[in-house]
């Protein structure tokens, strides 16, 4: 009687193909991680830019803020003042790169003393 010989021929590669899902997810979340990074980066950036624009010129904080990040982000800014300071205040929202994860809006909020000669 002859025995039949079992083969293990292919059986990395289904256990590879298994695998392939767990990696494209931990890439997908550090690319997310590094996305997130980057928008609270650029609001910090907007925000203090705003800040030092309407601080000096007394005028043009709000556009000068959204001015400063990239056109895609939109971000949401408002510029307060009061003969003291300037307070401005940026938020963007934080899109998600992998399915079922929300993300709360990046803000930052920069005062800066009010060095306009009109305030």
């Amino acid at each position: 009687m002859g025995r039949r010989v079992r083969s293990d021929r292919g059986q990395v590669a289904l256990e590879y193909i298994g695998f392939i899902p767990v990696l494209l997810l931990v890439a997908l979340c550090g690319i997310q991680l590094g996305w997130a990074a980057y928008v609270h980066q650029q609001a910090q950036t907007a925000a203090r830019t705003a800040a030092r624009v309407q601080a000096r010129t007394g005028e043009g904080g709000a556009a000068a803020g959204a001015a400063a990040v990239k056109a895609g982000l939109n971000p949401d800014v408002s510029v307060s003042s009061t003969a003291d300071a300037v307070t401005a205040k940026v938020t963007i929202s934080v899109k998600s790169l992998v399915p079922g994860l929300s993300f709360e809006p990046a803000t930052a909020t920069v005062t800066m003393p009010n060095d306009d000669p009109k305030g």
